[in-house]
């Protein structure tokens, strides 16, 4: 597979919206499924007789198989391409939820979830590709976080009309219902997705496993790679840990919410994510060198509303809450700038390697927390007692300032490392996340060459060839 070359013409933008709307999506109908288990957290714990520490493995088996298959899916997809890969992963999330439909025991659910994880895998960096070679790379920025943003519609569809229909009509016709709804859009994107414009950059099926490994490599000593992997990291899994198995129950059985309330409130969560993401994206065309800057004032919102929410005394307040899941919004969108770091510090080539390593992060800390709020939950909960109490969730959650921490700390390393690997101890102090220059890219490169800013010498270099006075730039 070769990068496309910067001096084609773009593609029509009405195909290229549509191929890109079809594999959204895909996208979509992953994230519904990956959802669905949040908000049927208590009435799984019901249905399978369960506890929490348990009813946590069910989230953990889908989230680690996710994890863990993001490299090789990475691998398989700068050699594939996305088409296949979103067909794969849509038909084993349908397999996983007809699994979790008609499931009577633990371990039969569990394997739907890993089938699902295993789908869902796929899903998020096919689209990425896609965006990387059916779009200019001056929108790149804007297609990756719309669709990010939207595709937790697939969360909306997961809240509220989920809960409806399983309370409505049953365990087993809801989450058959879910998997008829993903087979239906399995089709459609059969049939539209095509994972390149041009002939040249098809897929290389018979690229050897020496070129994979090379590609693979390549992707992991940049550092501005593992920028993109602890960005990933500390931004995202407190809102995914929130919207994606305890904040449900935290809404319901802590503070005292009515099941209908709780899923509204993650509902408001989703939607206010679609209003972040065009904002951040639009942040990090601005300012791509201070794309840091956004990642530690989302975590530092973050930490701070977790704060002052677990030291409340005594269930909150509603506004405190709605305050909650709307800077819990932010978690998604700002995860997104990890892969940014990934498109700009990467070739097209490796686009697949370098965004499959960035996603491990995020889902890495999920994991993590989910595990670790299941035990606390566990071991803060007296014997006898039927569920946990709002003193419970407060240690348990309480476990995320470790998480903030490590992240915040590595963000640190690998900013600073990115710095000098791209620009030399200079870049250091004026550069502070270089956006690398290519041959052939002007102010905004197209194809392989995405965004980019000529580097901050060349106009100085060019007035001195014209014999112009130079100009001294104040660094800040």
């Amino acid at each position: 597979m070769t990068d496309p070359a910067s001096a084609r013409p773009e593609v029509p933008r009405g195909r290229a919206v549509l191929v890109w709307s079809v594999a959204l999506s895909a996208y979509i109908a992953a994230v519904f499924h990956r959802s669905s288990l949040g908000v049927t957290g208590v009435d799984a714990a019901h249905r399978f007789e369960v506890s929490a520490a348990t009813l946590a493995t069910f989230s953990v088996a889908q989230l680690a198989v996710y994890a863990l298959m993001q490299v090789p899916v990475g691998v398989l997809l700068d050699r594939y391409g996305s088409r296949r890969l979103l067909i794969t992963g849509g038909a084993l999330m349908v397999a996983g939820q007809l699994c979790f439909a008609l499931a009577t025991d633990v371990r039969l659910a569990v394997a739907g979830r890993v089938l699902v994880g295993l789908g869902d895998a796929m899903s998020f960096i096919s689209v990425l590709r896609i965006v990387a070679y059916w779009f200019p790379g001056r929108r790149n920025p804007l297609l990756v976080q719309l669709t990010g943003t939207l595709g937790q519609l697939g969360a909306v569809l997961g809240a509220v009309p989920l809960v409806a229909l399983l309370h409505h009509t049953g365990w087993t016709t809801a989450f058959l219902t879910a998997a008829g709804l993903g087979a239906a859009v399995l089709l459609v994107a059969a049939a539209a997705v095509r994972d390149s414009p041009h002939p040249g950059t098809r897929p290389a099926t018979g690229a050897s496993p020496a070129a994979d490994r090379g590609r693979l490599a390549a992707a992991w000593a940049h550092p501005g790679t593992r920028l993109g992997l602890w960005t990933h990291f500390v931004t995202q899994f407190s809102g995914t840990v929130f919207a994606l198995l305890w904040g449900f129950p935290f809404l319901v059985q802590g503070q005292g919410l009515t099941p209908t309330a709780a899923a509204s409130l993650l509902t408001v969560m989703t939607l206010a994510m679609l209003l972040a993401g065009p904002a951040i994206a639009y942040l990090c065309s601005r300012y791509p060198r201070r794309r840091s800057v956004l990642v530690f004032g989302i975590t530092g919102l973050t930490a701070g509303i977790w704060t002052v929410l677990l030291v409340w005394p005594g269930p909150a307040p509603g506004w405190l809450l709605v305050v909650l899941v709307l800077i819990l919004a932010l978690n998604g969108p700002g995860s997104m700038i990890g892969f940014d770091y990934a498109r700009t510090f990467n070739p097209v080539s490796r686009i697949g390697s370098a965004t499959g390593i960035v996603n491990v992060g995020g889902f890495v800390a999920s994991i993590l927390l989910i595990l670790a709020v299941g035990v606390v939950l566990d071991l803060a909960t007296p014997s006898g007692q039927e569920a946990p109490a709002l003193a419970a969730y407060r240690w348990a959650f309480a476990v995320q300032y470790v998480l903030w921490a490590v992240g915040a700390v590595q963000v640190l390393r690998w900013r600073n490392a990115a710095r000098r690997h791209d620009g030399g101890p200079a870049a250091s102090t004026s550069r502070p996340e270089a956006v690398p220059a290519r041959p052939g890219g002007g102010r905004f490169a197209s194809g392989s060459d995405r965004w980019r800013r000529r580097p901050p010498g060349d106009a100085a270099v060019r007035r001195r060839r014209r014999g112009a006075p130079t100009r001294t730039r104040r660094r800040s």
